[in-house]
């Protein structure tokens, strides 16, 4: 049997400032392949700077079909960049989150979610109050892991992580503000054997 892979998100699924075979979403699969297990390029649905309800619109307009093995979502952080209301992440997070297990197959052990990282501590964010960053973006993990939660779908925390780019230099990307190609390939390493257990269920 061959999976069938559908990835939804913003920037951080579509690998802004890395290569094609740097995104998270192609390192899983390729890890997946190694392992023996037949999974397909991922389709991804992701833009830089796409809010929850951008990606919203994107999923109306393309309407992916409900035939997909695994679905993963990563959304939000541009929620918080442009102060828009909790009330909506939360709101719009769950509605793309039924949407995500919809799509696989109407199976919640087969859709997972990534948090938020926390661009904070990059760069870019020097001058933007990275505590106040930090702090928002941990409640906007709090609302996204008590939703997945209630819907039997795995969260995998990514975000302590993410700190660790504060001071390794590494982790971040050219443009000083998204994941490097190692930080994806950590991020995969840890929703890697949440995933493989999916698969082999």
């Amino acid at each position: 049997m061959t999976y069938k892979y559908l990835a939804l998100g913003d920037s951080y699924t579509i690998g802004e400032a890395v290569a094609p075979d740097e995104r998270w979403p192609h390192i899983l699969q390729g890890r997946l392949v190694g392992d023996g297990i037949k999974v397909e390029m991922p389709k991804i649905i992701a833009t830089t700077g796409w809010t929850t309800d951008e990606l919203q619109a994107a999923i109306d307009k393309e309407k992916p079909s409900k035939d997909y093995d695994l679905v993963s979502l990563l959304i939000g952080v541009n929620n918080q960049y442009r102060g828009y209301p909790i009330d909506q992440y939360k709101k719009e997070f769950e509605s793309l989150l039924q949407q995500a297990i919809a799509f696989a197959k109407g199976k919640s052990k087969r859709t997972f979610v990534l948090s938020i990282p926390d661009y904070g501590v990059t760069p870019f964010a020097a001058s933007k109050e990275p505590a106040k960053i930090a702090r928002e973006v941990d409640e906007y993990n709090r609302i996204a892991e008590a939703i997945c939660d209630q819907y039997e779908v795995a969260f995998v925390n990514i975000t302590p992580g993410s700190r660790r780019a504060a001071s390794e230099p590494a982790l971040v990307a050219e443009d000083g503000l998204h994941p490097s190609g190692k930080m994806y390939k950590e991020w995969v390493d840890a929703a890697y054997p949440i995933v493989k257990s999916m698969l082999k269920e």
